[in-house]
């Protein structure tokens, strides 16, 4: 069994997290450190913030988004979606996330 070393997160529960490598030149699919060193700056944020901010931004553009259509299903709703599905291939939810 792999010992585990409690100095190394100091009690803190372990998080994951990615390696950002800059790249030597800025194109549309990277930028360098001193691009993201004067966009914290201008922002007045940290760079770890300007990666988020920008992740935020691009999973906005990107991502598809659903309107609401009146909230959650009512027990109505969930009775006829038990009756026109077959037993057992699929569960109603309450929401999707």
């Amino acid at each position: 069994m792999p010992v585990k070393h409690k100095a190394a997160n100091r009690g803190q529960p372990t998080r994951s997290g990615i390696l950002l490598r800059y790249r030597d030149k800025d194109s549309a699919y990277g930028v360098t450190r001193r691009t993201a060193t004067k966009l914290a700056a201008t922002l007045g944020l940290s760079e770890t913030q300007v990666v988020h901010v920008a992740l935020a931004n691009l999973a906005r553009q990107t991502l598809p988004r659903y309107e609401t259509d009146g909230g959650p299903l009512n027990a109505k709703h969930r009775a006829e979606i038990r009756r026109l599905q077959p037993p057992g291939r699929m569960k109603v939810k309450e929401r999707l996330f």
